[in-house]
Order: structure tokens, then C-alpha cells, then sequence
């Protein structure tokens, strides 16, 4: 099963007072995601991080990469990591990592998708209905057609599967730049 995710701030406790997350302080927050993440990922599962995965400044210790790591040790399934404005701890240490991608366009069950951190207004099949998931807003922007935020400030902190997201986007309109099968090849 495939999972997406994205902005959860490990290690970033002034993100709890920046999007009001529900969580007294920094060790609660982790701790919480990382049991939420592991309540609906499994081991054999793939995880796309869509960014803003943990909070290490520049001038941190130089070992932020393996405190990075701790988190990444801790969670289930295969973490294939979207780069975000906060990522650049992953640089140094790539080979910790099973992919580092800045965005990424697949197709699952027959569904064309693009998920990358930022919000795009047109992306690869765009005009064929394909979905793009984002995060970097930490909200749902409400843009229309087939887009979604995964940041965890809008999954109540949970990855959404792959099943979930079909279903978030059967409820949703074409996008605006769809061209109907019978219009595509019209001269």
C-alpha cells in the first residue's frame, strides 16, 4: 500500500504555536506522529514525504542528519522523501535514504498523480484529470479540481493511503483544465 505525507516538523517545537497544533510541546508532538504513522503503515508499505519532513537549522550540531535519521529509524514502511524548504539536512547524508526526489509523478491503480510539496496550477496530465497532492500551505487551499493537501495539519496528523485519496478525489470536480476524451484529437 501506498501512504502520502508531508510538513511534520520533527524536532521543530515553534511549529506546535505557528499552525496551532493540538500538542503541549515538541516531544509530545513527535511522539504522537511517529504512533500515528506507524498505527496505518506497515513494514511492507511505501511512504511518500512530501516535504518539511524535520526542522534542523543550518547552524544546528553537526549531527542533524542522524538525529534526522532517529525519526526516520522509528517509522514504518519505505520512506521515499519529496524535498521541501526545510530539507536541506538531506544533502549530506543521502545515503540513509531509500529516494530524495524533488517531486514525483507516478501512475497507481490506474491514476496519473504528481506530488510534490508545493501547490502547482497545472501539472503533468493536468488536463487528462490526473491529481496533484501538496503540502507546504500546512492547509487545504481549497483550489479546485483534483488537488489535495497531505500536510499532517490536515490529516489530523495521520498519512492518507492511497485508497483514501481515490475517495477524497471521486468528491471532487475536474480539473480546470480537463479536456473531455471526446474533445482531445478535435482539430
Amino acid at each position: 500500500m501506498y501512504f502520502f505525507t508531508a510538513d511534520q516538523h520533527y524536532g521543530h517545537g515553534r511549529i506546535i504555536e505557528h499552525c496551532d497544533r493540538p500538542y503541549k510541546n515538541e516531544n509530545e508532538m513527535d511522539e504522537d506522529m511517529i504512533a500515528k504513522h506507524n498505527e496505518v503503515v506497515g513494514k511492507d508499505d511505501t511512504v511518500i514525504n512530501a516535504g518539511d519532513f524535520c526542522w534542523f537549522k543550518q547552524y544546528a550540531a553537526r549531527n542533524s542528519n542522524d538525529n534526522a535519521y532517529s525519526y526516520i529509524s522509528r517509522l514504518n514502511g519505505r520512506q521515499i522523501f519529496l524535498r521541501g524548504d526545510h530539507d536541506k539536512w538531506m544533502s549530506a547524508r543521502a545515503s540513509h535514504f531509500h529516494d530524495i526526489w524533488s517531486n514525483m509523478m507516478d501512475k497507481k491503480n490506474d491514476e496519473f498523480l504528481v506530488v510534490c510539496h508545493y501547490a502547482m496550477h497545472t501539472w503533468a496530465r493536468s488536463h487528462y484529470n490526473s491529481w496533484h497532492l501538496y503540502a507546504h500551505s500546512h492547509k487545504d487551499l481549497n483550489l479546485p479540481g483534483k488537488r489535495h493537501c497531505i500536510s499532517v495539519d490536515n490529516t489530523n496528523f495521520f498519512p492518507l493511503s492511497f485508497d483514501q485519496v481515490k475517495e477524497i478525489m471521486a468528491r471532487k470536480d475536474d480539473n480546470p483544465n480537463f479536456i473531455k476524451p471526446e474533445d482531445r484529437y478535435r482539430r
